[in-house]
């Protein structure tokens, strides 16, 4: 199983040493998250400070961004890494879009296959010189002049994967990218019951590997040196759970577990602003579905058992406290539980 850490990208000084301490530690790769910070730049500062690790967005949202825009972050992130950016996209939800980022909401699934496909013909243009002419519904690119060309970087085609949860962004992961990017709100009855079926099928349909398709998050991490720290990190992932059980979009995460009321009583909650409360209503046995939770001796076990045979990569947050030592252990330990994927199928630009 590969390990990921998230970088601290609220303050650029500290990423590029942060990703080479988790170079140093044995991760295989570090990710930026947009969430209040834009993703790519913190990315740069780990490509310089490295030589290993794989970058990744986890994930960048797509739709407030044209897929040119996107592109180019790719190719320099690409050319100034050596091949090791993987692009991670996401939709964010519809609120969101139309109320933070005024984009207009419209058919994500079939928009989010067209963001793909053309940013693989940007890409084509760009390495082999060939005509811009990518035609949808949702975007048209068909303008590129040399001035405006980054030109060949020599590299394969830059990985995309997209962050997924309901079965048409699912189909879309399989038949497009290389691979799925699964919520943190899920539970192993989720991915067991919903995603892999849907992943399954469409990957025997396009003749892709499952070996060279990697299937990422898909739960949360809590872990620590000391029972407290164990604590804190547990109820953080309390909160995170009540918060996107919540949600609306993500009830179809609840159905396996017969937790949609829950999810509608939290609904209830947010719409009044009672985001203090929410964490209550999340009991130990709840919180068990959606989080591996052990302390440094235990954790690598609470992860197989939790993910093992489902997802190819973690993320695991460690305290501030941890020595580079105990989280250099548990990552080796984490590395030993078997998962599908090897590495990501080289794709030329033909």
């Amino acid at each position: 199983m590969r390990v990921s850490i998230v970088l601290p990208v609220a303050d650029w000084r500290q990423c590029g040493p942060a990703a080479a301490a988790a170079e140093a530690a044995g991760f295989d790769s570090v990710q930026a998250n947009e969430i209040a910070h834009e993703p790519f730049t913190p990315l740069a500062f780990a490509a310089l400070a490295t030589s290993r690790v794989e970058l990744i967005t986890s994930v960048a949202i797509a739709f407030p961004r044209s897929p040119m825009i996107v592109a180019n972050h790719t190719w320099d992130l690409a050319k100034h890494s050596g091949g090791r950016f993987v692009l991670g996209l996401g939709t964010q939800v519809r609120a969101h879009n139309e109320r933070r980022f005024s984009t207009p909401w419209v058919a994500p699934a079939a928009r989010m296959a067209e963001y793909v496909e053309s940013l693989r013909a940007i890409f084509r243009c760009w390495e082999t010189g060939e005509k811009l002419a990518y035609e949808g519904e949702h975007y048209r690119f068909n303008l590129m002049n040399q001035e405006f060309s980054p030109g060949p970087n020599g590299l394969p085609l830059p990985p995309i994967t997209i962050a997924a949860v309901g079965p048409l962004m699912l189909r879309n992961a399989a038949r497009l990218c290389d691979g799925v990017r699964l919520h943190g709100f899920a539970t192993r009855a989720y991915i067991e019951q919903q995603v892999a079926p849907v992943l399954d099928k469409h990957l025997a349909e396009v003749g892709k590997a499952r070996a060279n398709y990697e299937v990422a998050g898909g739960g949360f991490i809590a872990t620590g040196g000391t029972p407290e720290e164990v604590a804190e990190a547990a109820e953080k992932i309390r909160y995170r759970v009540a918060f996107y059980a919540s949600t609306p979009a993500y009830r179809t995460v609840l159905e396996p577990h017969g937790l949609v009321p829950l999810g509608v009583q939290l609904s209830e909650m947010a719409r009044k602003g009672e985001f203090g409360a929410i964490s209550k209503l999340i009991p130990d046995e709840v919180l068990s579905l959606f989080a591996a939770v052990g302390n440094y001796d235990q954790i690598a076990e609470r992860i197989a058992t939790r993910f093992g045979g489902l997802v190819d990569t973690v993320t695991i947050p460690f305290p501030a406290t941890a020595r580079p030592d105990q989280v250099a252990a548990v990552v080796r330990e984490v590395r030993q539980v078997p998962a599908h994927f090897t590495g990501f199928a080289t794709q030329s630009f033909s």
